[in-house]
């Protein structure tokens, strides 16, 4: 008899568990079992049982005991309904405990980690120090206007319609400048071109961070490489800082490259994804010099490419200025289309905007003097529209952007070179 009370009290106890206890527990016992493997789960459970058997044995014997008699008729009835689905309940709850366990121990072995990776966090500089697209008024097979040879060959070609640096059996080049024997390259800076890259045998393009000609004495030992796959640092110096290859074909096509100097702080990029982060670059570049492959079989091609130098944080810019002036921000020739190289400042500005909710902007588009003048403030209202569209397709608000556009009407700076022409190609986010 004493043996059977203690087994009747055991089971009473376990099902008066009132169903809102039951899910809690549950829930509990599914978020240890993610992060234990099944034993510890299984042994955690087996402790939750007995410490409920034990309260719910010492609640029974209370009123053994003559205690808590206010209740006794509430148990009573409890008892009574669970005794009738008894042995049913229990079945269940073992099922379903057992039913948790399995599949949290798959989900556990499963999950994988979120990620969050700024793999795009490329800015352009502010102020454009050098510019060479080339220009159409570059005549085909002539060497490049704006550069100098430092050995091979480069020249004047046009590919699908635009003028382009041909190295076509290698060639270095560096920018012609007046002041190429000293450090044009300021503490901070950005460095951008496209290369491309055929498919039966793509070559490599090399960056180096001296002009080779003018500056043999200041030579730093940095220089990148690059192919169709990947960035590389040559400089051994810093392990670690190799480029990584992308399981997709990238030949047969333009890439667009980025490098941002910051104080020591040196990254490259490929396209939309950062390939080399060197935390602390322990030389100076001073210059650039551009390499092409020597390589008879397929000719180099070289354009876009722009030096800049920058720049004060965006926010300081709004606080100090009321506006913020982006040159980084590139469309398709006479065309509001954003370029994919566009979302690295236009990023900055989301980021800032979700930041400080208080920052509303008039996105302004400007145009350089090209072209005429109705065209050009066509152009220019439609780019402010396309990255105002842009930025409420990414999650702003409607009501804290309106765009407008000025055309060539407020040149910041002359239209005469290509410097100044790039300068006055912007997107201004005016405050309001």
């Amino acid at each position: 008899m004493k043996t059977f009370l203690k087994i009747t009290i055991i089971i009473l106890g376990f099902f008066l568990t009132p169903p809102k206890a039951e899910a809690q527990f549950l829930k509990k016992l599914a978020k240890h079992a993610e992060n234990k493997v099944e034993r510890e789960a299984e042994r955690r459970a087996e402790r939750r049982v007995d410490k409920k058997i034990d309260e719910e044995f010492d609640s029974l014997e209370d009123e053994i005991d003559g205690k808590n008699k206010d209740k006794k008729s509430d148990k009573d009835d409890s008892s009574s309904k669970a005794g009738k689905k008894n042995k049913k309940s229990k079945e269940n709850n073992d099922a379903e405990v057992d039913e948790n366990i399995s599949a949290n121990k798959a989900n556990a072995k499963s999950k994988k980690p979120t990620v969050v990776w700024s793999k795009f966090d490329f800015v352009p500089g502010d102020t454009v120090i050098f510019e060479d697209m080339p220009s159409t008024d570059e005549e085909n097979g002539e060497f490049p206007s704006r550069w100098d040879l430092y050995k091979g060959n480069a020249e004047i070609g046009n590919v699908d319609g635009d003028n382009v640096i041909m190295f076509l059996q290698g060639g270095n080049i560096v920018p012609y400048l007046k002041n190429s024997k000293e450090d044009y390259l300021p503490e901070i800076f950005t460095i951008e071109f496209d290369v491309y890259f055929k498919e039966d045998n793509p070559g490599r393009y090399w960056l180096h961070f001296s002009d080779n000609k003018n500056q043999s004495n200041l030579y730093p030992p940095l220089e990148i490489y690059v192919n169709g796959l990947e960035i590389e640092n040559s400089n051994k110096r810093y392990p670690g800082t190799d480029g990584m290859n992308w399981n997709e074909n990238h030949e047969g096509k333009w890439r667009h490259i980025s490098v941002a100097y910051t104080k020591g702080k040196f990254k490259a990029y490929m396209d939309d994804t950062r390939l080399i982060n060197i935390p602390h670059f322990e030389d100076f570049p001073t210059g650039i010099t551009i390499a092409g492959e020597n390589n008879t079989v397929n000719e180099k091609y070289l354009k876009n490419i722009r030096i800049a130098k920058g720049g004060v944080k965006y926010y300081d810019r709004v606080l100090s200025e009321g506006k913020i002036i982006v040159n980084g921000i590139r469309f398709d020739i006479n065309k509001a289309t954003l370029k994919p190289e566009s979302m690295g400042p236009i990023n900055k500005i989301y980021k800032l905007m979700t930041k400080n909710t208080e920052l509303n902007f008039s996105v302004e588009g400007h145009t350089d003097a090209d072209g005429g003048d109705d065209a050009n403030m066509t152009l220019s209202k439609a780019r402010g529209k396309a990255v105002m569209d842009k930025l409420i397709a990414m999650g702003i608000s409607k009501d804290r952007l309106k765009s407008d556009g000025f055309g060539e009407s407020k040149p910041l700076d002359n239209n005469s070179t290509p410097e100044g022409k790039a300068n006055n190609r912007r997107v201004e986010f005016v405050k309001f």
